[in-house]
């Protein structure tokens, strides 16, 4: 997803991290970069209230069961398949249009 408008960091970089800053994983550089984004991005800003709705809807519904390590493994490895897929797929777009 772009909003069409120039950011110093990209929709699609910063809507990729939404997860990692919900929890509180990123290092302060990245969390200012999200901020700092979100605060630019009004379409960011609504997917990323979103996901925060998600996360604290599956927290509530599911907060004191952890996930077997072996699903989360497979799960966190899909995940980046599927993103990886997604930037072969914009960069091959990039180059076609090119």
């Amino acid at each position: 997803m772009s909003c069409g408008n120039h950011h110093e960091t990209p929709c699609d970089e910063v809507l990729a991290r939404v997860y990692t800053y919900l929890d509180g994983e990123l290092d302060q550089g990245g969390c200012g970069e999200v901020r700092q984004h979100l605060d630019e991005c009004g379409p960011c800003l609504r997917e990323y209230g979103l996901e925060e709705a998600v996360k604290k809807l599956v927290n509530k519904s599911c907060g004191c069961e952890q996930a077997p390590t072996d699903l989360r493994a497979k799960v966190l490895g899909r995940i980046e398949e599927i993103c990886g897929e997604i930037k072969a797929s914009g960069s091959a777009e990039k180059t076609e249009s090119a």
